[in-house]
């Protein structure tokens, strides 16, 4: 019975069956998307007070999507989605869903946006996977490590690279906007200063940089989970790091390192700690 309800641990069976379903996912949540990407569009913005957090129908088509097919497939897991919030299920895993991140990035027509798609079990990340269906790739976490699926259909095994120091590192941010005044910009500014090169713009596609080994280091705040709770499992099967500032879970978002080399993501937190 416990193993029903999903409080033991799961095997690599089971992961590679939910892996599966989050497959399933993808295309379905691609297909609600892609009539929408470079067209014309209403865009709502959910933010108040001067501020800009803007969702569109593709937005919600996909995660309505996404939750029917959860529901039908797995109707005790739980969902929590950027745009219709929390749906708590029976047993111990929770489905992370973010139908756009990157919003921003898709109503101007760039390619630099993703589908979330992350599984949590007893609040720990088990499985990510981001989905970008335009260009058709694919970047996913499972039993033997991460895998990328490249625009050709090809798939390879995902790798972070070697970097000795932050001296060394490719350093990308989604937009020094994201950093609160005071220690948050100072964190950042320290880091962007510490670094050897920095990059701006990316949200989900920057960690998938890093865990194929392309980019060094991100460093990001006030993200929420579903920002980050599928890309976790995706940089760690690779081979890096993704924690908070002083290095606990990052699991329900706030201040991010995703590091490739765990000398850097040592460092980073060495400096960032001091900040958060």
């Amino acid at each position: 019975m416990l193993l029903d309800r999903g409080i033991m641990p799961p095997t690599n069976t089971q992961i590679s069956t939910f892996l599966a379903t989050a497959h399933r996912l993808a295309d379905l949540s691609g297909a609600a998307i892609r009539p929408y990407f470079r067209r014309a569009m209403k865009v709502d913005n959910k933010a108040a007070a001067g501020k800009f957090d803007p969702v569109t129908a593709a937005d919600r088509a996909a995660e309505r999507a996404i939750i029917k097919a959860l529901k039908a497939e797995w109707p005790d897991h739980g969902v929590e989605g950027e745009e219709y919030g929390l749906q708590a299920g029976t047993s111990a895993y929770r489905w992370i869903v973010d139908p756009i991140d990157g919003t921003r990035a898709f109503i101007l027509g760039f390619p630099l946006w993703g589908t979330l798609l992350g599984l949590v079990h007893q609040e720990a990340p088990l499985i990510g996977m981001m989905d970008q269906p335009y260009t058709g790739e694919r970047f996913w976490s499972g039993p033997a490590g991460a895998t990328m699926r490249l625009a050709d259909g090809r798939k390879r095994r995902m790798k972070t690279r070697p970097c000795a120091s932050l001296a060394d590192a490719m350093f990308v941010t989604t937009h020094p906007d994201m950093f609160k005044p005071g220690g948050e910009m100072r964190g950042y500014e320290a880091i962007k200063a510490a670094t050897r090169y920095t990059r701006y713009g990316g949200d989900c596609y920057a960690y998938c940089m890093v865990a194929a080994g392309h980019a060094d280091l991100v460093v990001e705040a006030g993200l929420k989970p579903y920002d980050i709770a599928a890309l976790i499992p995706i940089i760690e099967k690779a081979g890096g790091r993704c924690t908070s500032w002083t290095g606990g879970s990052a699991a329900r978002g706030g201040r991010v390192i995703a590091a490739g080399d765990p000398r850097v993501h040592e460092a980073a937190v060495k400096i960032l700690s001091r900040f958060g």
